[in-house]
């Protein structure tokens, strides 16, 4: 694969092949893994503001559901593409699978630009792709989540939807609520958390600590910024963050809370007082202890992964390191905390907040964080014993871990008819 920035598809393939011949997976299994078990493409009319209707493609595409039912996010992007979803989907099994939570994988996306659109068209949209989706979801089928450029109002337009249809209220439908209608606060920075006590049992397994460890954090989203916040709080010295706008850098470190405030007032973290302004590519090669690429797909790529000084990257986002790059930074000997293990914290988070909806019960903030605690800790764990037993890196385990636990589900249930 030498294309500098790979289809996110041919990614996800090729990580399926290479590991597929790892394991000696059958051939009928992996040509099976290959594919989606259902796609569904929908066009979704609305009418703007400003009086046209304009059409907007979107799609929901389920992966495999061998160990549950589908699980995952809905992002609004105006590049966004089936391909992309497909890829995301097929991650999310194996991300679900590594955290041995019972749950397949699934992804959605509207191709759109959200920061363009009104709240009264985002309502009109999401309702309107909520419906055309319907028969397709559901609390035992598939249950969406947030994605990039959606969030908890986004669920909570889904989940009434599914709800009108069904003539009572559903809060199990969906993931990532506001608390007051059945959510849970720790929703919010859960990827965030579980990034974090990746990366502390990252530096525990090194012989380093994670306090007073130099970070820099590539996307000021909600798990970028959550991320550089919760780093900040366990005593690291953020030093940069950036967004799709661009960066800042302090030597001697930013307070995340203060950036915060001030992109809320100016749309951007640049212009931070204090601060130098760099590029996206700059704050990558950044001299740091630990980088968490937590923007889009294909940030870390042959070009710039030579110059990666970092001893840890912890994969906030999706797909953030191409094929190649991937290679170079093994080769330098920088430890990986692959995407699929490092941002398992949402889908967990989510996990919890299912079960108490199906149940009706409310769990305590201490109960959810001992649990996701737990839960990520094991799951590291069992990634690192593996990459150690097989002598190999650690995104190569994760897919063995999480690509094993789903075709040893598919053999066992077996193929009908």
């Amino acid at each position: 694969m030498s294309v500098e920035k790979p289809n996110p598809l041919d990614t996800a393939l090729y990580q399926l092949k290479a590991t597929a011949e790892i394991l000696n997976l059958d051939e009928g299994i992996h040509n099976i893994l290959k594919y989606p078990k259902r796609s569904l493409a929908v066009s979704i009319p609305v009418r703007m503001d400003n009086g046209p209707i304009q059409v907007f493609m979107g799609w929901r595409v389920q992966h495999h559901d061998a160990r549950g039912p589908f699980k995952g996010g809905v992002r609004y992007h105006p590049k966004v593409t089936l391909d992309e979803i497909t890829a995301l989907a097929m991650w999310m099994t194996w991300k679900c699978a590594i955290v041995d939570i019972p749950y397949g994988g699934a992804k959605g996306g509207v191709c759109c630009n959200p920061k363009q659109m009104s709240l009264r068209e985002l309502e009109h949209l999401t309702r309107r792709y909520a419906t055309m989706i319907l028969d397709l979801i559901g609390p035992y089928r598939d249950v969406p989540a947030p994605d990039i450029y959606t969030n908890e109002q986004t669920m909570a337009w889904i989940m009434d939807t599914y709800s009108q249809f069904k003539g009572y209220s559903v809060p199990e439908s969906v993931t990532g609520k506001p608390p007051i209608i059945g959510g849970f606060k720790q929703r919010e920075d859960a990827t965030s958390r579980g990034v974090m006590f990746c990366i502390r049992e990252a530096t525990r397994r090194l012989g380093t600590r994670m306090k007073d460890s130099v970070v820099a954090v590539q996307g000021f989203g909600s798990v970028g910024w959550n991320a550089a916040r919760i780093l900040h709080e366990e005593g690291c010295r953020i030093v940069a963050v950036s967004d799709s706008k661009g960066g800042i850098y302090n030597r001697d470190g930013v307070n995340p809370l203060s950036v915060f405030e001030h992109k809320r007032k100016t749309g951007s973290v640049i212009g931070y007082a204090g601060s130098k302004q760099i590029t996206n590519r700059e704050l990558i090669e950044l001299d740091c202890d630990i980088l968490v690429p937590a923007a889009m797909e294909n940030q870390v790529t042959r070009k710039n992964a030579p110059n990666v000084k970092a001893q840890i990257v912890a994969e906030a986002a999706n797909g953030p390191t191409t094929p190649e790059a991937d290679r170079i930074l093994h080769e330098k000997g920088v430890f990986i905390i692959p995407d699929i293990l490092a941002n398992s914290g949402g889908v967990t988070s989510s996990y919890f907040e299912w079960v108490q909806n199906l149940t009706r019960e409310r769990w305590t903030e201490e109960k959810v964080n001992e649990k996701q605690e737990t839960m990520m800790v094991k799951a590291f764990n069992d990634v690192y014993s593996l990459s150690k037993k097989r002598e190999t890196h650690m995104r190569l385990a994760a897919l063995m871990l999480g690509i094993g636990r789903v075709a040893e589900a598919i053999k066992t249930l077996g193929v009908w008819p």
